[in-house]
């Protein structure tokens, strides 16, 4: 007994990647469904984003051995981590360098000093951006990144601003389309953002992706975004009082809000605010507070990465450990991946079949 061609179809784009993956060797035209026909990657991705699967990358900055982590399992179930060797992917002169900048859509952005990759951990498939013409970054002293994803031009962005401590106005703002394959300045009256010391990815949200910065005309801390389809720059407030008592914070999307966080350092918590209605700046609540000196968790510093399915958050600890929190703030668990400290790169990505743009697309067999 067969089954239609067509039922197949409909029974594959109800699977998981992961079980898909191992299906390309069942015959020839499922290996040329799973892998090279983009109607189907795009049906399955539809069909899944509701309840997508996701998880952590999580990769230190001296080793070549990455991890792949379920949000969903313990954190010390040695089953829901997996490692992936960046060796026979990219170039050797890469991986000692590079940093996590971003990711969408089962794509993940990858940095260094001039090179950029975007990568699907799920399906090894990888391009190398070229570098941009303008060499905005080659002596800047601040340098920050985004990536996203354009729908109404179904058109993957790279976005990247510089900036130097001398320069007037000091802000570079350029963006590299993977459809096009080519870089774009974009250029306005006047960008009056600077940035912190450390390069920090954007945060993707509601088509734009947004950075924390300080706007020198009003004083203050502000969310600065990049509409992906308008190509501009806005930017928007953070909660009353801000810049009051933050020692640092962070920008993350809490359950469907986009949220900030914050270290108050009069009394040792972690407050996260949510923005209820986006771009409404009265909209700001803090949702939760989170100790962070606990005698469980001796950590001093906590950074939220992503959400459960139940509402548990996990972010990144002070020596790059994952810690967990249930939604009311409770500790849950910490675990450690790495023997030894290192600097690490973490980001949450959902597996997807998705291809990039172009015929520059690499995979791996």
């Amino acid at each position: 007994m067969f089954l239609p061609h067509e039922l197949i179809i409909e029974i594959l784009l109800r699977l998981p990647v992961k079980s898909l993956i191992r299906f390309k060797c069942v015959c020839k035209l499922w290996f040329s469904l799973i892998s090279r026909d983009p109607n189907f990657a795009k049906s399955h991705f539809q069909l899944t984003a509701s309840k997508p699967n996701r998880r952590i990358l999580y990769i230190p900055d001296s080793s070549h051995e990455s991890r792949s982590i379920d949000i969903e399992a313990s954190l010390d179930n040695v089953n829901a981590s997996v490692s992936l060797n960046l060796d026979c992917i990219f170039p050797e002169s890469f991986t000692d360098n590079f940093e996590v900048k971003g990711s969408c859509r089962g794509f993940i952005l990858l940095c260094d000093y001039l090179n950029m990759y975007v990568w699907n951990p799920s399906t090894g498939v990888h391009k190398q951006i070229t570098p941009s013409p303008f060499g905005s970054n080659v002596d800047a002293d601040y340098y920050f990144y985004g990536f996203g994803y354009d729908d109404s031009t179904d058109d993957y962005l790279v976005v990247s601003m510089s900036h130097h401590d001398y320069d007037d106005p000091p802000l570079h703002l350029e963006y590299f389309s993977l459809k096009a394959n080519t870089w774009k300045e974009v250029e306005g009256p006047h960008f009056p953002y600077t940035f912190d010391d450390e390069p920090k990815s954007g945060s993707l949200y509601k088509g734009a992706i947004h950075w924390l910065a300080y706007h020198n005309d009003l004083l203050c801390h502000v969310i600065v975004a990049f509409d992906l389809k308008e190509r501009k720059l806005s930017y928007m407030h953070l909660p009353r009082g801000f810049d009051n008592h933050v020692y640092w914070g962070g920008l993350w999307v809490y359950e469907e809000f986009l949220s900030v966080y914050t270290k108050n350092i009069s009394n040792d918590t972690v407050e996260i605010w949510v923005m209820k209605e986006y771009k409404v700046n009265s909209s700001w609540i803090m949702t939760l507070v989170l100790p962070v000196d606990l005698v469980d968790c001796p950590n001093e510093d906590f950074f939220p990465l992503c959400c459960t399915k139940s509402g548990d958050i996990i972010g990144t600890d002070e020596d790059d450990g994952l810690v967990k929190y249930d939604r009311n703030g409770k500790f849950l668990e910490q675990h450690s991946y790495y023997n030894y400290n290192l600097r690490c790169g973490v980001t949450m990505y959902v597996e997807s079949l998705l291809s990039l743009p172009g015929d520059g697309d690499k995979e791996q067999t």
